[in-house]
């Protein structure tokens, strides 16, 4: 059986995001610093969530096939809380959450 990605997810505080490791979560936070590489491989976008890089406590990627989905320009959550559901893994030791689908995130 398959369930959607969204469908019942634990919500955790941003501090928690390193007990996580694995799970999938809901996890709301202040977007304080991004980037898009635009130049690079499959154009990554990375929201810094929590705290700009390097002491973000989250870092989200979405990878140019999905940003294109976006409504509006994912720089547009700059300085705004945002809510992420999705599995969180460690990419460098740091935790993070690649958006899939546009529905993962939402402005609160």
């Amino acid at each position: 059986m398959v369930t959607g990605i969204v469908n019942a997810q634990t919500k955790i505080e941003l501090d928690e995001v390193s007990n996580h490791i694995g799970d999938s979560v809901t996890v709301c936070g202040l977007v304080a610093s991004m980037r898009f590489f635009e130049n690079s491989n499959r154009k990554p976008t990375f929201l810094n969530i929590g705290d700009k890089y390097p002491n973000q406590k989250i870092t989200l990627v979405i990878w140019d096939d999905v940003r294109k989905n976006f409504k509006e320009a994912p720089e547009t959550f700059l300085n705004k809380k945002i809510c992420i559901t999705g599995r969180i893994i460690l990419y460098k030791e740091k935790p993070e959450i690649v958006i899939e689908r546009p529905e993962q995130v939402s402005v609160e």
